[in-house]
């Protein structure tokens, strides 16, 4: 990348790029990043996946207790 362009956008070592190609043209752009809460939305715009039951937070609780009693009586409470 030439110094110039570096400059132009402000990369520093590790800087993420964004290679777009326009037709015959290639534009170059620093990646911008985006928030849980835009990730989330572009995931799940239309509503949490209807493949499975939404869970209320007992139900969470009681299956994380539930995966550590079976991860205890496996023997690999430490792995």
């Amino acid at each position: 990348m030439p110094a110039a362009v570096r400059k132009a956008l402000h990369l520093m070592p590790g800087s993420v790029l964004v290679w777009l190609q326009d037709g015959d043209r290639v534009i170059v752009e620093r990646a911008t990043r985006h928030s849980t809460a835009e990730v989330h939305q572009a995931l799940f715009a239309g509503g949490p996946p209807a493949c499975r039951p939404v869970k209320t937070l007992a139900e969470l609780k009681q299956g994380i207790k539930q995966a550590i009693r079976q991860r205890a009586q496996r023997g690999d409470a430490g792995r």
